[in-house]
């Protein structure tokens, strides 16, 4: 089986390979959405499918041939997938927080839609498969999270996201399929949803501020993060898609340096918008991990990995993204499974 065709021969690209038609999961989401521009933009057919429950069809560029469908949907999944080279699987319900409320959603979505995703891309012989995980696979271990680290999640999330992971082991390597599994880590950037309650801190911060009312911090806006460019993580999935050296990986995908807490976090922004008002802190959501960032020294050995973008020009990219389309009301979208002392305030009363 030839993974790979030269199809074209440019000065700036010399000897090339590239696939012919990739199919992207949640292509109207923020990740899939980005990645498709930029495989649009290399002139390589992009098929994809979304539910727009996290996504919106205005992120979806024009050339790409969009199925609107459940990932859990087997028959169509496999029916839409017909004639892909390649998958690229972004599409999950990424609420980290919201599993611990809402498990049966998000392990739905992120087990049973993975699954379904892998079968349909077997089914067709798809060649390779790339499967988008989380660093919540890591859990409460020390950082920076090494890909060598044993993977001990402490949430719904992150135990769905390790759980796909290993079954895409499995299938893969019972039915001759290559695979790699993408480790993205607080990604950012132009296109992400800025509405959402649940996830997207940075975002969540600009679109109140803009409003001029207070952002809202859980804990004591100790807990560390680092925030990786939307730009930077596409050069890695397109590594983990295209390099025939590249198989049977884990690698996380992001940078390690810059390394702030959420309350540093709040104050870039504030400088940069002229908020002058504090956060409101409201107390720890369940399971949150104190302090999660990856390293990205396999990233650097295997993709030949760099950060191009750092988090003030990322930050600036996002606000400029959010007063462009205009800030919006949050919608709560997910049902709340769960409803007891544990729920978060901030959710319970529609606070944001």
């Amino acid at each position: 089986m030839v993974l790979y065709l030269k199809v074209w021969k440019s000065r700036s690209l010399p000897g090339k390979y590239i696939i012919m038609h990739i199919f992207i999961t949640g292509v109207a989401g923020f990740l899939g959405s980005n990645l498709a521009d930029y495989y649009i933009q290399k002139g390589i057919q992009v098929s994809g499918c979304d539910n727009l429950v996290g996504g919106d069809e205005e992120n979806v560029h024009k050339d790409v041939n969009f199925y609107r469908g459940e990932c859990e949907d087997l028959e169509y999944m496999t029916k839409i997938m017909k004639g892909s080279d390649v998958v690229c699987h972004t599409a999950a319900y990424a609420h980290e927080g919201l599993s611990n409320i809402s498990p049966t959603l998000i392990c739905n979505s992120n087990v049973t839609g993975s699954v379904s995703i892998f079968t349909a891309a077997i089914r067709n012989n798809i060649k390779r498969i790339v499967y988008c995980s989380s660093m919540a696979r890591y859990g409460n271990i020390k950082m920076p999270f090494s890909e060598e680290d044993t993977p001990n999640p402490i949430d719904p999330y992150g135990v769905s996201k390790l759980a796909a992971e290993k079954i895409l082991k499995i299938l893969c390597d019972t039915h001759g399929i290559e695979y790699n599994i993408a480790v993205p880590h607080n990604i950012i950037g132009p296109k992400q949803k800025y509405d959402d309650p649940f996830r997207n801190v940075a975002s969540i911060m600009v679109n109140l501020m803009l409003q001029n009312r207070k952002p809202i911090i859980y804990g004591d806006g100790t807990q560390k993060r680092c925030f990786s460019d939307v730009k930077d993580c596409i050069y890695c999935l397109d590594k983990l898609l295209l390099n025939p050296q590249i198989k049977s990986q884990i690698i996380n995908i992001g940078p390690d340096e810059n390394v702030i807490t959420i309350n540093e976090l709040f104050e870039i922004i504030s400088n940069k918008l002229k908020f002058n008002e504090t956060p409101q802190f409201y107390r720890d959501r369940p399971n949150e991990v104190k302090f999660a960032a990856c390293s990205s020294e396999k990233a650097r050995k295997l993709l030949n990995y760099s950060t191009t973008v750092n988090l003030e020009d990322s930050l600036d990219k996002v606000i400029n993204f959010i007063k462009e389309k205009g800030v919006k009301k949050f919608k709560y979208g997910y049902k709340l499974e769960i409803d007891n002392e544990n729920t978060p305030e901030t959710w319970k009363k529609k606070l944001f």
